[in-house]
């Protein structure tokens, strides 16, 4: 049983009458609010990781020149 556009309609008409629209508009305005209030922090989540992957790598970079070092002290 799928509904077809008259239905769709109907219960559009049926839904405005009942809430008004003030009140659906402020449901949307929510809705959307809260949408991108995730979708910042989903950013924002994305970019700790890169920071934290950048660390990382400036990590690696410096550890085989100290490697270096450690070898040398050990030869003397």
């Amino acid at each position: 049983m799928s509904f077809g556009i008259t239905e769709l309609l109907i219960i559009l008409v049926i839904v405005v009458l009942l809430f008004g629209t003030t009140k659906l508009k402020n449901i949307g305005n929510d809705l959307g609010g809260a949408i991108k209030g995730f979708r910042n922090a989903m950013d924002s989540d994305d970019d700790k990781d890169k920071l934290t992957a950048d660390e990382d790598s400036s990590l690696k970079d410096v550890t085989p020149g100290t490697q270096e070092k450690v070898e040398s002290r050990k030869e003397s």
